[in-house]
């Protein structure tokens, strides 16, 4: 069988030694056997130098970069470098090296200024401590030589640009989860974390205990995007214990409250309210609320509140609807209206008494006669997450963009995020403009015309809604902006849904002794993130507070939704994870803490048991063997906390005598400051349910038309009796046997014959709006597949364009994303999963019989799964528990290069599309595993004997039982069958192939082993 490999290539040309050090040289390509790398190779034979190609990034480190004299690439290869290679080629520079770049390209990185005069400079220029040689194609012998001549070997002591920190440094703790919509969290000085969820919860996370407790409850609306929205602490907490919430108050008067409240001792003062401003609100359309609450370094309190408009009754347009009695869907009358606080990011200077003062320096006068004085910037859709530069002052916020089908000047869809930064007050756009001011045409929706665009030099709001300024101020172009495809300028963000947010600029200087604080690396950048996306990116600025680059930060940990983001006091990052669907409690919503530590590194603690569940008096062996530290050397030591009692030792037993349900936490230390911690849930009064698959068939292998008899027996230590209607039983054909394992993982009953449109749809922002049960944004995959049940392809080939080009209509009239990149086949295997969802497969009775013959005529790749699964009721307090088995059937034909274990050595000829097990020599094994022999007559080897010898088949061990033994004659020319009658034994068991023949010569080639039930 054909396998793929990538071998990476690097040619190593050690020369003859000459007097004084050898000067090396490495050359960097794509491609990297091009003609550039055998001319430079021959000049370094000439001088007796030591030339380095490759093609693999890892040499553009620090470590490998100091024994070079001159790196050498083309501007192409330039092109290619990360976020970390270009700042180790600064340092490389600064450190005295030389750059050798060749111009077969226009460069494109434009976030770097110092390569940016590699654009407009040919010859010899000295940059930082270095030399930078930009010379054009084709280069000729004397130009090389030049370069060669003034190489120097570079001092790594002399580089000053900082590296890119190691992700290894970095360690994820969840502190808390399963809360109910989360929404924005305040650090308390202690340590202890007070965050909201939308329904009106108010609790609080004690770092000392570990617990999470609800401290206060508002009584709120919490339809449409309303509810408790935002909350943050006075920047005189300490003394005067204030926080600010904003919250939509119910009852039937519409309005958003902003107030004062009292937190002592834990507990919130309800009856301590201080209402400082309320926003008059509609409750009739959804959406944007946003609501988000932060103070500046100046006392100042700024709040973003929603445009509040009906954003479903668009037509694929901006909701600028002035037909009479549609004012609610006419977001001129609040973002673009300057008498209006909705749409727009508010500042004021809340006072001692519980009053606002209006601080200097907001768009409109104090007086209110040219607007709202409240008003900092307007022109904004949902201002969701935003932050003030603590050094600057500037205020930087995500806006969450529209769905529309208009396309702006690069022909992509107007449907932006926008990540925003103000210097000053302004306008901003909405619903005018969008990116970099790119306007909408106006759509008219009394007679489905468009009117004339605005102009963002003068923009005026003629809406009969208005009843503010006509004239607004000068729109301003949006930071960063990107849309549903793949964005041009801003490539690293990705596609798919959005939801733009902004998070806090950090500084070193504001963490000068705290133990967690990040590399200076990332002084005066900004951290911006992503709800639906999932990541994080750094922004870098110019000397001017311009945008310069954006870099991925802590690329290895994939967010669930992350709504809010701060800066603790003692440097660590924390953040709060909104969970996978809208308006819903997740199980995967979470308090998360992220720390950094240069130098000593804290141990990452983990623990293992041999039990988590079970009935009471119930014994558990834990480990922590699993810990592990990233610096070497360091001796840990394991301290363990159970219930009252405490204990030490990298193992712990422990019995628990009554039931219920235990925390088990664990402390690694590495005696030189560093901690890690980790907890574990044990359950204790319910036992699992065993499950048991029993058939006289063989457990390994299918064949044609053969009968699979099975029964399915369960027992349970707690449930008395075994509730038939708790027992799942599925069986499926796959087409790809590696499937397998995601259908397990997922729990491994339904129907898997959709699996591929099933983790297609895994694999998209599809989420962010759906679930599978409940309506969230927009409907439940299961009431898609109830309403289209039955209708036939075509309604189906309808629906999977839908998924590409986006539309409404069918489910309300909110838009749904397009996503214009995806494959019309994968879009039809997404609908076509969904609309499996209601169809409702035969139960399989606990004992019964099922014919093989799906699999004929298909890929011998298939397998067959039966699964079983049963869930007990529960018991003394423990939720119920599941237990599963299955057995998983595969083809007769093995290919020799699938063993699972062994010491033989694989070769592939890809003319012949063959992969295969090759010169296996004397005393060598292959081992495969869970073999069943029921049944089993003959196996058949296709061999090609060399020296020849014998293969003898094993069970259990090399030198275990001997089920079937093959002499293979040497000097074959040809492949050649051998058949070898086995013993069959019933069970499963690791068979193991020992060769023997000749000592150190190679023996026979082994293609691959039929095991022959006939």
């Amino acid at each position: 069988m054909l396998r793929n490999y990538l071998l990476p290539v690097v040619l190593l040309v050690l020369l003859a030694s000459c007097s004084g050090p050898k000067k090396k040289m490495l050359y960097y390509a794509h491609q990297p056997e091009d003609t550039l790398a055998a001319q430079l190779t021959r000049i370094a034979a000439s001088h007796g130098y030591t030339a380095v190609v490759t093609g693999n990034a890892a040499y553009l480190q620090t470590d490998s970069l100091a024994m070079f004299n001159l790196v050498c690439m083309p501007v192409s290869a330039l092109n290619g470098l990360n976020h970390i290679a270009v700042p180790e080629l600064k340092r490389y520079l600064e450190a005295g090296g030389g750059l050798l770049a060749i111009k077969d390209t226009a460069l494109a990185l434009p976030g770097y200024p110092w390569l940016q005069a590699l654009d407009t400079v040919t010859g010899a220029r000295r940059q930082d401590n270095g030399t930078v040689y930009v010379l054009p194609q084709p280069v000729s012998e004397q130009q090389l030589n030049e370069a060669w001549t003034a190489a120097g070997r570079p001092d790594m002591r002399r580089a000053t640009t900082l590296p890119v920190p190691d992700s290894a440094r970095y360690t994820r703790t969840v502190l808390a989860q399963g809360f109910d919509e989360p929404m924005e969290m305040a650090v308390l000085p202690g340590g202890d974390v007070l965050f909201i969820e939308r329904k009106g919860a108010v609790k609080l996370y004690d770092h000392t205990s570990g617990q999470v407790k609800t401290i206060a409850s508002f009584s709120v609306f919490s339809g449409i995007e309303d509810g408790l929205l935002g909350m943050t602490p006075d920047p005189g907490y300490e003394k005067n214990h204030y926080i600010y919430f904003y919250y939509a108050v119910p009852g039937e008067k519409a309005i958003n409250r902003l107030s004062r409240f009292e937190l002592k001792d834990g507990n919130l003062q309800q009856a301590s309210e201080k209402i400082l401003l309320e926003v008059p609100t509609q409750r009739r359309y959804c959406c944007h609320s946003a609501g988000y609450l932060k103070f500046d370094t100046k006392g100042l309190l700024y709040l973003s509140t929603g445009d509040n408009t009906n954003a479903e009754e668009t037509d694929g347009y901006t909701p600028v609807d002035e037909r009479p009695g549609r004012h609610l869907s006419d977001v001129q009358a609040t973002s673009a209206n300057t008498d209006d606080l909705r749409g727009k990011i508010l500042r004021i200077r809340p006072e001692p008494n519980g009053t606002y003062s209006i601080p200097d320096g907001n768009l409109f006068p104090k007086d209110g006669s040219k607007g709202r004085p409240e008003i900092y910037v307007m022109g904004s859709r949902n201002p969701y997450r935003f932050s003030i530069d603590a050094e600057t002052g500037y205020l930087y916020w995500g806006d969450v963009g529209p769905d529309t089908k208009i396309r702006g000047e690069d022909g992509e869809l107007m449907s932006y995020d926008e990540i925003n930064q103000a210097k000053q007050p302004g306008f901003y756009g909405w619903p005018y403009f969008l990116g970099n001011n790119q306007a909408f045409p106006l759509y008219n929706y009394a007679n489905k015309e468009l009117r004339p665009k605005k102009d963002p030099a003068r923009p005026l709001n003629v809406s009969p809604n208005n009843t503010g300024l006509q004239e607004l101020p000068p729109a301003q172009p949006a930071m960063i902006w990107y849309g549903k495809s793949a964005s041009r300028y801003f490539p690293l963000v990705g596609k798919g849904g959005a939801s733009a947010m902004a998070g806090p600029v950090f500084y070193s200087k504001a963490f000068e002794k705290a133990p967690y604080r990040l590399s200076p690396y990332y002084n005066g950048k900004l951290l911006i993130y992503e709800w639906i996306r999932g990541w994080m990116m750094f922004i870098t600025f110019d000397e001017k507070g311009n945008y310069l680059r954006m870099e991925p930060f802590l690329p290895h940990i994939k967010f669930e939704a992350p709504v809010d983001v701060q800066f603790a006091p003692d440097g660590s990052l924390y953040v709060l994870e909104y969970g996978s669907n809208w308006f819903s409690k997740n199980t995967n919503s979470k308090l998360v803490r992220i720390t950094f530590k240069e130098g000593n590194r804290d141990p990452v603690a983990a623990i293992s048991a041999d039990r988590l569940n079970g009935a009471a008096p119930l014994t558990v062996q834990l480990s922590a063997a699993g810990s592990r530290d990233f610096d070497k050397g360091d001796k840990l030591s394991f301290q363990w906390k159970i219930g009252e009692q405490t204990a030490e030792g990298e193992t712990a037993t422990h019995t628990f005598d009554k039931p219920g349900v235990y925390a088990v936490a664990l402390a690694v230390k590495d005696g030189k400051g560093g901690e890690g911690r980790a907890t574990l849930q044990l359950n204790v009064g319910n036992t699992p349910p065993v499950v048991k698959i029993q058939t006289p068939a063989n457990r390994t292998f299918y064949w044609d038309n053969a009968p699979l008899e099975y029964q399915v027996a369960v027992t349970d230590a707690e449930d008395k009796v075994i509730s038939p209607d708790q027992l799942q039983i599925s069986f499926g054909f796959l087409p790809d046997g590696r499937d397998a394992a995601v259908v397990l993982a997922q729990g491994g009953t339904g129907n898997v014959k959709h699996l591929a449109g099933q983790q297609l749809l895994n694999s998209l922002d599809c989420k962010a709006c759906h679930s599978m049960k409940d309506a969230s944004i927009g409907p439940a995959y299961t009431a898609v597949a109830e309403r289209y049940a039955g209708k036939g392809h075509e309604v189906a080939q309808t629906l999977a364009g839908k998924i590409i080009k986006g539309g409404s209509g069918n489910w309300g009239t909110r838009e749904m994303s397009a996503h214009p990149d995806m494959q019309p086949a994968d879009a039809l295997a997404i609908v076509q999963y969904i609309l499996s969802l209601s169809e409702q497969p035969a139960a399989l009775p606990a004992t019964g019989t099922l014919v093989l013959k799906e699999h004929i005529g298909k890929s011998p790749e298939g397998r067959y799964l039966l699964n079983a699964r049963y869930t007990d009721k529960g018991a003394n307090g423990v939720p119920p528990l599941s237990g599963s088995t299955y057995l998983l059937l595969r083809n007769q034909l093995i290919e020799a290069e699938d063993f699972d274990e062994g010491n033989v050595k694989t070769s592939t000829i890809t003319t012949q599309f063959l992969t295969f097990a090759a010169n296996v020599r004397n005393n060598s094994y292959a081992r495969f595993n869970d073999i069943d022999l029921n049944g089993i007559k003959h196996i058949k080897c296709r061999v090609k004997g060399l020296e020849g010898g014998t293969i003898a088949f094993h069970i259990d061990a090399a030198n275990g039982p001997e089920v079937a033994r093959a002499t293979v004659p040497g000097g074959m020319k040809e492949w050649q069958e051998i058949t070898v009658p086995v013993s069959s034994l019933p069970g499963m068991h690791p068979l193991y192939l020992v060769f023997t023949g000749a000592a150190d010569k190679p023996l026979l080639h082994l293609d691959r082993l039929y095991f022959d039930h006939r």
